[in-house]
């Protein structure tokens, strides 16, 4: 491992220098990693890994869609497809990426199969942190570790094929075969990641939850509306106060922060607009301070979790769920947004 210094803070950090996919493949190389579930992590994950030189098989309900993009990803019905249990009972290493609530569902079926010595994987802290809430408590004698991707798997695997990684965290829950952290480190490496950074399975969840709720998609959808219809109550046309609002936004500046920084972005615009943001950022940092503090109070107490756990795992919860999407989708807001995307000059 390698100690990077962010800020006044020094971290352990692991680089595909100092642990090349190489070594990676070589650690791995007697193990049989079975994915669990091919939903939002799975297919990224699995496809990286194989690609990568890893021995991989998925485990998805059969006839399922999932299954059948499985297949459609080149994935084989009885050599490297198999239905969950079998798939389980295959691997020295099971990566368990379905959702939280289908985690707690098919919890007692996975349990059977984690044999002494193998490694149970998480990409999300979620199941062992809230362990009280959704009763996953591996045996004693296996690994319990996490990569957990700062992205999507989309965004994983768009990146891994354009030569690029995604940031990972890792976390050690357990380490009952001495060989944890070669496991974990390989793993990170193995799907994709550009570096991986140490993080514990609570830290990790508490900020994931807080950074979905907030600035990742909660929070940065607030804005969006809030912006957009103050710019429409005023008079302002929909194309003016969506491009002024999210497409100059997602297309222009945010690329430059993803490049060098908010400085960097602020000096690559006008010198009224940095006197602008730098008057009023402030504000804004002070006006939502207490709506984090608050959020993540309720990460921390388990609420959140709660909530998660029981609208999950409600029988029309889909049904459910598309609706909201919907109510969004079919907002003025987004619905200029599909106007203006089919605009943009790769579309024509």
């Amino acid at each position: 491992m390698a100690t990077m210094k962010f800020g006044q803070t020094d971290e352990q950090v692991v680089t595909r220098e100092e642990f090349p996919l190489a070594k990676a493949v070589e650690t791995l190389k007697s193990e049989t990693i079975a994915v669990i579930g091919y939903g939002v992590q799975g297919p990224g994950q699995s496809l990286n890994l194989r690609d990568n030189g890893f021995n991989v098989i998925v485990g998805q309900r059969k006839n399922s869609d999932s299954w059948n993009k499985a297949i459609a990803d080149g994935w084989v019905p009885g050599k490297t497809l198999f239905e969950i249990e079998e798939a389980a009972q295959k691997g020295t290493i099971i990566q368990y990426l379905l959702s939280d609530a289908g985690q707690i569902t098919l919890w007692p079926t996975i349990k059977k199969h984690l044999t002494p010595g193998k490694a149970l994987y998480f990409s999300h802290g979620f199941g062992i942190t809230y362990k009280e809430r959704t009763g996953i408590v591996p045996p004693a004698d296996v690994d319990v570790i996490l990569v957990a991707p700062k992205g999507s798997g989309t965004s994983l695997r768009r990146m891994f094929l354009q030569g690029r990684g995604l940031n990972s965290s890792y976390a050690i829950f357990q380490d009952a075969t001495g060989n944890a952290f070669n496991r974990v480190v390989a793993l990170g490496i193995g799907v994709g990641s550009g570096y991986l950074f140490e993080t514990t399975f609570k830290r990790e969840v508490y900020s994931d939850l807080t950074g979905e709720r907030g600035t990742l998609m909660g929070a940065i959808q607030g804005i969006f509306a809030a912006q957009y219809d103050t710019l429409r109550a005023n008079g302002h046309t929909p194309s003016e106060a969506f491009n002024e609002t999210v497409e100059e936004l997602t297309q222009s500046l945010m690329p430059l922060v993803a490049e060098k920084g908010m400085d960097w972005m602020y000096a690559n615009c006008s010198t009224t607009a940095q006197r602008g943001a730098l008057d009023w950022w402030k504000r804004f940092r002070d006006a939502t301070r207490p709506v984090f503090e608050e959020l993540y109070a309720s990460v921390a107490s388990g609420q959140e979790a709660q909530r998660s756990i029981d609208s999950n795992s409600k029988p029309d919860y889909r049904e459910n769920l598309n609706n909201e999407l919907k109510e969004m989708r079919e907002s003025e807001l987004w619905e200029v947004g599909t106007v203006v995307r089919k605009l943009r000059p790769e579309n024509n």
